[in-house]
């Protein structure tokens, strides 16, 4: 059966705050297979990531490895580019809310690492095997509304390979590679709520998904070679013509 709550009492986190010992200490208690999903802000708090930024979209500037696309609207200019993590996000994942006045809160250095440290000290808590997902919102492409994901991983597998076995009829699965990472994040949030106080979830049921040697959040990036999608509409759009423009020798 799978159970997820939301652990109660999670004070605001600063810069230098141990995290383990903090959910650790408001839990009660952990059973072997339990995973932790952790909002990466509290992370990125407790790892010091605020940066002194007057301009937000200078932040988001910093953060930018490529723009995807671009849009205009009354409020000002939504930016959806890939980061420094690899991830595809609005604003590179740079959040202004909840944070110091005249700063901004960036995503942890290396989300895989966050868990790792994170799963290590709790294991080593409680004596049982845990798995931790630190979790993001992302919008998607084709689907209106975020959800959140997995930006790091640690212990849990993130892909559940289905791929060469068979259906319940006997077909075999040539393609089936469920994202566990991010559905297990999705799953977390519906009870720790955006607005609720509550970045930490304990999701139990799926202990059959951990494995100490399973690859992070990371490798949920889908690499350049295989991205059918990696610029906006009107970016390709404009693209191509300039390609064909100077192909014609305009």
């Amino acid at each position: 059966m799978l159970t997820v709550w939301a652990i109660e009492g999670i004070p605001e986190i600063a810069a230098g705050d141990d995290l383990a010992a903090i959910i650790g200490g408001l839990v009660g208690t952990l059973e072997a297979g339990d995973i932790l999903a952790v909002t990466s802000k509290i992370v990125s708090k407790a790892e010091g990531r605020f940066v002194r930024a007057a301009d937000r979209e200078q932040a988001i500037t910093d953060e930018t490895v490529r723009v995807v696309a671009t849009r205009t609207h009354p409020g000002g200019v939504t930016r959806i580019v890939e980061n420094r993590l690899g991830i595809v996000a609005a604003a590179a994942g740079v959040d202004a809310s909840n944070t110091p006045e005249g700063t901004v809160l960036l995503l942890p250095v290396d989300p895989d690492a966050s868990a790792l440290r994170l799963r290590t000290a709790l294991e080593t808590r409680f004596a049982v095997r845990l798995g931790v997902i630190i979790t993001d919102t992302l919008g998607r492409a084709w689907r209106e509304g975020q959800t959140d994901v997995a930006i790091g991983a640690s212990g849990v597998r993130v892909l559940d390979d289905l791929r060469g076995t068979l259906d319940a009829e006997g077909r075999r699965l040539d393609v089936t590679l469920p994202a566990t990472g991010d559905e297990i994040a999705s799953a977390a949030d519906l009870v720790k709520r955006k607005s609720g106080g509550l970045p930490v979830a304990v999701v139990r049921g799926l202990g059959h998904l951990l494995a100490q040697d399973a690859e992070g959040a990371r490798s949920l990036v889908r690499p350049a070679a295989n991205d059918m999608f990696r610029l906006g509409t009107d970016e390709a759009w404009s693209q191509g013509f300039e390609a064909g423009r100077l192909a014609a020798g305009e």
